[in-house]
């Protein structure tokens, strides 16, 4: 059965001078964080909660980059269980009622192994589903995104193969990651399982654009061994427009 219900868009964070920082619940304004010369805050509603929210669109409308099977078996197995169990995780725990998945992740050192990834595989997830959408012709980046990887990278083909070389040397499973340092400048990093760069234990820290899921069960049935031609086929399905937007509010004043 194919999932037609559509997600709210939710966004969150900057980063801190002195590493990644995450305000508490205690008001509406609950994601705030600075880096040098700017402060940026994001409301409450933009957090991750520990539903699953719908897929945006239907599982088959990512074909023929990913096939339809994959996309239910990933949605209502992989990511629904990470979802099921960051819940028992967090009750098992005392995380209080309101808690963002962002804010666990910023400190998830002081939590279970159960809570480090279910909390990491449910963020993870829950973003990768926003930043796809069916294919279009010409799908790359633009405006202020499209500048800034032009900046960091030399050009958009230069990033695609750096990104690309982060996403196929990943030993075993994990993600790929577009993200924002705490200067405010793009970097490509990846992460190993379920973890991912707000974690406080991660080697090099920041605020996902988007990232890449680069488990075997993300494209195994479609492309058994093959990752690399996961990976670049991929960008025929890059939500652009979402992550153009999400970009804008990572780094606004």
């Amino acid at each position: 059965m194919e999932n037609e219900n559509f997600y709210n868009r939710r966004k969150f964070l900057s980063s801190s001078a002195k590493g990644l920082l995450i305000a508490g619940l205690a008001s509406s304004e609950i994601l705030t964080s600075c880096s040098p010369g700017k402060k940026v805050t994001l409301e409450k509603s933009m957090a991750t909660g520990f539903d699953q929210t719908p897929l945006p669109y239907s599982y088959s409308a990512l074909e023929d980059v990913i096939d339809a099977l994959t996309m239910e078996i990933h949605y209502t197995k992989h990511a629904a269980g990470y979802s099921k169990n960051l819940k028992e995780a967090a009750a098992a725990e005392g995380v209080p009622a309101g808690t963002s998945v962002e804010e666990i992740l910023a400190k998830v050192s002081k939590y279970s192994t159960k809570m480090r990834n279910n909390a990491g595989g449910h963020f993870n997830h829950e973003l990768f589903w926003k930043t796809m959408r069916p294919k279009r012709s010409n799908n790359v980046p633009q405006g202020a995104l499209a500048t800034a990887i032009d900046g960091a990278f030399t050009s958009f083909e230069g990033f695609k193969l750096q990104f690309a070389n982060a996403a196929g040397s990943r030993f075993g499973s994990g993600w790929a990651w577009l993200i924002l340092d705490r200067n405010n400048s793009l970097k490509i990093v990846s992460t190993p399982n379920q973890d991912n760069p707000i974690m406080d234990v991660a080697e090099v820290k920041g605020m996902p654009v988007f990232g890449l899921d680069v488990w075997e069960h993300a494209y195994y049935l479609k492309y058994q061994n093959k990752r690399a031609d996961y990976i670049s086929r991929w960008w025929e399905v890059a939500n652009w427009d979402y992550i153009q937007n999400r970009y804008e509010q990572l780094i606004k004043i």
